[in-house]
């Protein structure tokens, strides 16, 4: 599933396959901006049935902290 969500997400930032990691940060990729991640959180509940609330969403600040409110540790 890790492998999916980093696939998504490169699909959203439109940055080349193998561009993140699980140790990506948002302030990594300026591609990574609010309205990418709120896109992003978007996609991941409609394309792949990963639910994060939005209180939640918003502390989201790398692709490590995605997986763990994803409950993906």
């Amino acid at each position: 599933m890790k492998e999916k969500i980093i696939a998504l997400m490169e699909e959203i930032l439109q940055v080349p396959s193998g561009t993140l990691s699980e140790d990506t940060a948002m302030e990594d990729l300026e591609e990574w901006d609010s309205l990418a991640h709120v896109m992003l959180i978007g996609e991941l509940e409609s394309r792949l049935g990963v639910i994060i609330p939005l209180d939640e969403a918003v502390e989201i600040t790398s692709v490590k902290e995605l997986f763990r409110k994803a409950g993906l540790e």
